[in-house]
């Protein structure tokens, strides 16, 4: 390609995006007032349409998968990336949990009176924009839509190549989904071209009409944004998740819960990658959680200890305790103790999402104080970290920062606050 024809084409993108960001700019201006009827209203129909169109849905993501299929992409890929009709009604059902939440937009977090007499609230409101970069879970376009139109939001959606017909599919449900409730289609707008530069431009900030970005995708992706976006992100890196089964743990919990937590679904962030088992019960839970995932078809990659209780354990390398496998492989440590355990999940992991098996509620309550992760759980899976299951309705990512948001981003999540303060004439004195 020649230098001319290559920057007609970077010029072309841009024109294409500052477009976009323009007519979302002017579509949050309208959303931010909104009527909380009429954004349940478009959600309910959004809902509709997707089970009405559900054919049409499952056959564009037929292409995505073929294509996919043939690049080789590995099956925890393909697995994100594939809808069914459970799937595909998943989302009709998350749009319609997200239609019932409370409104947060004009919500009041705080009030209180001065001595002066001004009376100050704090009011939630709309962040604006939203720009959500995703990879191949086309499921994320209805989520992100819907949770960003309920906190009066307008967003606007770059989807993977791999994820390009699905999600085309699915945003036009929403669309129309809109139009029946008299709100602009500009509210929520997909990026119409797999051109890599259109990310570079939302991630510039689109002539300042975002005002956040959300990535959620692989780690290069998430990396990528966070070093180059010149607008605040919610992000995390990686899902590093550990189970941690104690000394006091009940072993056939503990079982069902490790294998819970690697192998329901391998490819979500919420995946356990590592499990830690304690020194004083390895000698009766060990070898049973190593054969319970071996048999369930996980890989797994051991310390000397965990190797010895069955040959088909492999070593496990420096590297093992802080990968992100998104795929049916685990490393297992035993460790001494709940403290080790501790000083393990904040030396590798990521700040994702832990979880402790005991039933010594001293010793679970000091785990969960002192693990410093998003997601802190308690004799329950990793594969709770979901907003769905907090009773989000959905969630957009799990944010790994500790600004502004933490943990599942919702609704509320994707709002800011103004105060309002109310006088009778008072002025300021010095």
């Amino acid at each position: 390609m020649s230098t001319d024809i290559a920057e007609k084409k970077r010029q072309d993108v841009v024109a294409v995006m500052d477009g976009i960001g323009a007519r979302a700019k002017a579509a949050a201006s309208l959303l931010a007032h909104a009527s909380s009827e009429a954004k349940t209203s478009a959600l309910k129909a959004m809902a509709v349409v997707i089970r009405a169109k559900m054919g049409e849905i499952l056959a564009a993501n037929e292409k995505d998968m073929t294509a996919a299929a043939k690049k080789g992409r590995p099956d925890a890929f393909l697995d994100r990336l594939k809808l069914d009709p459970e799937r595909v009604e998943a989302m009709a059902s998350g749009l319609e949990a997200i239609a019932d939440l409370k409104d947060p937009v004009g919500d009041v977090i705080g009030s209180w009176e001065r001595p002066n007499g001004l009376r100050i609230e704090r009011v939630r409101t709309p962040l604006g924009v939203i720009g959500i970069i995703y990879e191949s879970r086309p499921n994320v376009t209805a989520d992100a839509g819907g949770l960003c139109l309920k906190s009066g939001n307008a967003v606007i959606l770059r989807g993977g190549s791999e994820s390009e017909h699905s999600a085309g599919a699915i945003h036009a449900c929403l669309v129309e989904g809109l139009m029946s409730a008299g709100l602009p289609e500009e509210a929520i707008q997909i990026v119409p071209t797999t051109d890599r530069a259109a990310v570079g431009e939302m991630l510039k900030g689109l002539n300042g009409t975002i005002d956040v970005i959300v990535p959620r995708g692989g780690k290069s992706l998430v990396a990528r944004v966070q070093s180059d976006a010149r607008v605040p992100v919610f992000a995390h890196l990686e899902g590093i998740c550990h189970v941690y089964v104690h000394q006091a743990a009940d072993l056939a919990m503990a079982t069902d819960i490790a294998v819970n937590a690697k192998m329901r679904r391998t490819g979500i962030c919420g995946a356990a990658e590592s499990l830690l088992v304690d020194k004083a019960c390895a000698g009766t839970h060990l070898k049973p959680l190593v054969t319970a995932l071996l048999e369930a078809g996980c890989e797994v990659r051991g310390d000397e200890e965990t190797q010895g209780v069955d040959a088909r354990v492999h070593p496990a390398s420096d590297d093992d305790w802080g990968t992100e496998y998104l795929d049916a492989i685990i490393s297992i440590k035993v460790v001494d103790g709940a403290d080790e355990a501790i000083s393990h999940i904040e030396r590798y992991g990521s700040a994702h999402t832990d979880s402790i098996v005991t039933d010594d509620q001293s010793v679970a309550d000091a785990f969960l104080d002192k693990v410093d992760s998003a997601i802190v759980l308690h004799n329950a899976s990793t594969q709770f970290a979901d907003g769905g299951e907090f009773g989000m309705g959905a969630e957009i990512g799990i944010a790994t920062g500790k600004m502004h948001a933490r943990g599942p981003v919702g609704v509320e999540q994707l709002t800011s606050f103004k105060y309002v303060v109310r006088g009778a004439g008072q002025t300021r004195a010095g």
